[in-house]
């Protein structure tokens, strides 16, 4: 079985390095993006952000320069969020494998994960709520844990349990809303629920076995 983790503002804390990439963005382009306000809604594409500051027929250039720029800006600053670690050692003690199925473009993801030493088994990139489902599907995905309403949106369409965290644009309460089968303030508490969810499932797979 597999767990799956959304990247930033579940596994990373990306904010600092975003800002940078969006100031260096709007020196190149002489667009003004406002990367405080960027960096508080992180979740959906790229594009979406980028259609806020930038006319519809320069959004594909704004996100071409954007992606050549955020190596140098967005990846040294970023951090893990707390528990990172530990929640994917967790995963592995429980002999279960971690994919990363994330709306950011798998290369930028891959530099992210590499630079802070948080290893994965496979990751899906440039997908987001929806599109996230097919990805956790064709992983095998039992759980699927993010900070972003479209995570949970995720989970449902795929059929599986949403564990929401509390760390990013979106509260315990929406999180809930969108479906949430669990809500967490980070990830400290994950590896406590793993141990609990992971005896369930063995308990359903041991009853569908003597059925």
């Amino acid at each position: 079985m597999t767990v799956g983790f959304d990247l930033d503002m579940t596994l990373i804390d990306s904010r600092p390095g975003i800002a940078a990439a969006y100031r260096a963005l709007s020196a190149k382009t002489g667009v003004h993006v406002d990367a405080d306000l960027a960096v508080t809604r992180l979740g959906p594409p790229l594009r979406t952000e980028l259609r806020e500051w930038f006319p519809p027929e320069q959004v594909e250039e704004a996100v071409t320069t954007y992606r050549a720029l955020y190596p140098a800006y967005a990846i040294e600053p970023a951090l893990p969020t707390p528990g990172a670690a530990a929640a994917l050692n967790a995963v592995r003690a429980h002999g279960l494998r971690v994919v990363v199925v994330t709306s950011k473009l798998g290369r930028l993801a891959e530099l992210h994960l590499d630079h802070l030493g948080l290893a994965y088994d496979e990751l899906a990139g440039d997908l987001f709520a929806e599109g996230k489902a097919a990805a956790l599907t064709e992983h095998g995905v039992r759980w699927y844990v993010g900070d972003h309403t479209g995570d949970m949106v995720a989970a449902r369409t795929a059929g599986i349990p949403g564990i929401g965290v509390a760390t990013g644009p979106c509260s315990a309460a929406d999180l809930r809303a969108a479906g949430a089968t669990y809500v967490l303030p980070d990830l400290t508490g994950f590896p406590a629920l793993l141990d609990e969810i992971t005896v369930g499932s063995r308990t359903d797979t041991l009853d569908s076995l003597e059925t």
